[in-house]
């Protein structure tokens, strides 16, 4: 597997430059899975090119890109249309468009492959996988598997209230007005360590309480736990790199048995 890197693909609709690294096997196979991850300055962290190996010493194939967050971070990631009551996330949609009109092209063109959507997912982490979901809910013609590690389901588009302290998720909603849609999985992960706040005092910490009521939503529109959708709780899991590194085999195992 070789790690590649440019420093400077420009982004036409943000008008700015991301640093976007590659780990492409030697030698390429047409049904090699592709996965995309959000925030990719914290791979190494996660030990990505490890289990990438590992996968690869046992017979199978995984391209993967890392786009690095830059420093527009908290607008670039988000839901697409609708910023948070801060207008964070005000640059979602544009970000949304880089990566599937500008970034995915230049892939298939520069790699000459050709990623099927059966073998294709999007990964993130805390607000980059709100962002994660989001795109790929927007695009199940391109991926088919969503992989959200601590994300960030508290994003509302009206401050917290205590009279409503589950009103206004921005994803629960835009999910909640949408439909089935044939073929998308999902998996999630939190850490009982994540944080500690309990807005609503339901005695579970609102990482988990957010992740749940966002598989409960899918679960009304279709998609069945154990079949479309998987999620791990890690004792003791942190909001951070060394706990999700933890977590990056159990995902990208999923991701290969789906």
């Amino acid at each position: 597997m070789q790690t590649l890197t440019i420093s400077n693909f420009y982004a036409k609709v943000l008008k700015r430059s991301f640093s976007l690294d590659f780990y492409v096997p030697d030698e390429l196979a047409e049904d090699a899975y592709f996965l995309v991850f959000n925030d990719g300055q914290i791979l190494d962290e996660v030990r990505i090119a490890q289990v990438l190996k590992e996968i690869e010493g046992a017979g199978l194939q995984a391209f993967a890109v890392g786009i690095h967050a830059s420093d527009h971070r908290l607008q670039d990631y988000g839901v697409s249309g609708q910023p948070d009551y801060k207008n964070r996330g005000s640059l979602a949609g544009e970000y949304k468009h880089f990566l599937v009109v500008e970034l995915y092209p230049f892939i298939k063109r520069i790699f000459r492959f050709e990623p099927t959507t059966i073998r294709s997912a999007i990964i993130g982490f805390s607000l980059s996988g709100l962002s994660a979901l989001d795109i790929g809910w927007a695009h199940p013609e391109l991926f088919s598997k969503v992989g959200v590690f601590s994300g960030s389901f508290w994003w509302r588009s009206r401050a917290f209230s205590p009279a409503s302290p589950d009103a206004h998720r921005i994803m629960h909603d835009r999910l909640s007005r949408s439909f089935y849609k044939p073929g998308l999985k999902f998996w999630f992960q939190t850490g009982t360590d994540d944080e500690s706040s309990d807005r609503n005092n339901n005695g579970i910490i609102d990482s988990i309480d957010d992740t749940q009521d966002v598989i409960r939503v899918l679960e009304s529109l279709g998609y069945e736990n154990g079949k479309d959708i998987a999620y791990l709780e890690i004792q003791g899991g942190r909001h951070e790199p060394s706990t999700w590194a933890n977590a990056l085999p159990n995902l990208i195992q999923w991701i290969f048995n789906q």
